[in-house]
């Protein structure tokens, strides 16, 4: 059965567009049919994230006012993956798509595709609603930052009036800041905004590959968890990336201790 996932987040910046770009990679990389609807509209970014910025021809505008076919307007990644990108308007006055226009291009995706990932916009404007309003489930992307924490906790409470399931995904943790207790653990956010979290992403500077167009996530840490939250989504795990683990240890320690320094 397909189904309809929403990234959402309260505060921008918490790295909600690479992460749904990384979990659509992931997905497509163990064979399923992926699309990534990116809703930001007027302030699109995941054409740029993709490198495919120069193929767009069409948007989801052009779909919903009927000026080209779907199957136009999809941009395939650049490995040929099974990921296929339906990008924004570049302009915010040109979309007149209203929540009903969206959920039925969500519809018609889902018959061709697993997975349809929606990148919503952040905050909890109408482009929040209207991207909301299309999905089945949740996932909401928070930092360990208490002003993200804030507005995360917020956004769920919004995506309950909707009865949707939501999940919460931690992105750029740091392990090391964990365990001296500069910052909030895992299980003390989990407890905080009782949603259940569904995965966690370390601070890793190589993930970033992916907003310099490249097609891969990075290696080490950061494509290792992103891997393990994108079989969590599948349901094939229901594992927790560790990101306290390489800072254990008597050579964890030294990690720690030169980390502070930089």
């Amino acid at each position: 059965m397909s189904r309809a996932i929403v990234f959402t987040s309260g505060k921008g910046g918490v790295g909600k567009s690479t992460l749904t770009l990384g979990v659509g990679r992931a997905l497509a990389d163990i064979g399923c049919r992926v699309a990534i609807i990116d809703t930001d509209i007027g302030l699109n970014n995941l054409d740029v994230l993709m490198g495919v910025e120069n193929k767009v021809i069409y948007d989801i505008t052009d779909v919903i006012e009927n000026r080209c076919r779907l199957s136009q307007a999809l941009i395939a990644d650049g490995d040929g993956n099974g990921l296929f990108l339906l990008p924004s308007s570049h302009g915010y006055e040109q979309c007149r798509g209203d929540g009903q226009s969206f959920r039925e291009v969500v519809m018609r995706l889902k018959a061709s595709f697993e997975f349809v990932l929606i990148d919503c916009p952040a905050g909890i404007e109408f482009g929040f609603h209207r991207a909301v309003a299309a999905a089945d489930e949740a996932i909401v992307v928070t930092s360990a930052h208490l002003s993200a924490l804030k507005d995360a906790a917020k956004v769920a409470a919004l995506i309950g009036s909707y009865r949707l399931p939501c999940k919460l995904v931690i992105n750029r943790v740091r392990g090391d800041l964990i365990l001296s207790g500069e910052t909030l653990t895992v299980e003390e956010i989990k407890n905080s905004m009782n949603v259940d979290v569904l995965g966690v992403v370390p601070e890793d500077d190589r993930i970033n590959s992916i907003s310099c167009g490249s097609s891969s996530i990075g290696r080490g840490d950061g494509k290792n968890a992103v891997k393990l939250l994108a079989s969590n989504i599948y349901g094939t795990s229901d594992d927790i990336f560790d990101a306290t683990k390489k800072y254990r240890g008597f050579f964890g320690g030294l990690k720690r201790k030169l980390r502070g320094k930089v």
